[in-house]
């Protein structure tokens, strides 16, 4: 039995070209941010410095992993515990996403985890996380509310635990 079938292309070749010609716009600009040509616009660093915004608090913290699967908190300056993520804890999913972000950037660097983080909340109600070592910036607030308040406990000294 055979079956007369085609292999044709049913992508229109116009529409192939207009794809191609957009990977290539978008990976042109890239470059251009990259290379300084074109300056990069909305970095919420950026945008608060040139508006004289101001920290409203700040806690510097350490993020160790334990045996057990778990995450201890603790502040930097006093070494006092802040919180405990418990292994396969719902609670603590989304500070452990960011973390482990954070602790990949870490690696690429050679740098371990003695480095503390600092948790900011700013005047214009933004929240951010920022490696000092890495230089790595997350911005809590484009997460969700939700999400934003898992961090805002630990900068307000409440126990996650």
């Amino acid at each position: 039995m055979s079956h007369a079938h085609s292999h044709e292309n049913t992508v229109p070749r116009p529409a192939l070209i207009a794809a191609g010609v957009m990977v290539g716009f978008s990976l042109l600009m890239t470059a251009a941010v990259q290379i300084g040509w074109l300056e990069r616009s909305a970095v919420p660093s950026a945008e608060r410095a040139e508006a004289s915004v101001a920290p409203l608090e700040q806690r510097s913290l350490l993020f160790a992993d334990g045996a057990d699967g778990s995450v201890l908190i603790t502040e930097a300056d006093s070494g006092a515990q802040v919180g405990l993520i418990e292994a396969g804890s719902e609670q603590g999913g989304f500070i452990r996403g960011v973390l482990r972000g954070l602790a990949r950037e870490r690696r690429m660097y050679d740098v371990g985890s003695q480095p503390p983080f600092t948790l900011t909340l700013w005047q214009d109600g933004s929240m951010s996380l920022v490696d000092e070592a890495t230089g790595r910036s997350v911005e809590i607030g484009a997460f969700g509310p939700d999400n934003r308040a898992a961090f805002a406990v630990l900068l307000e000294g409440g126990d996650i635990t």
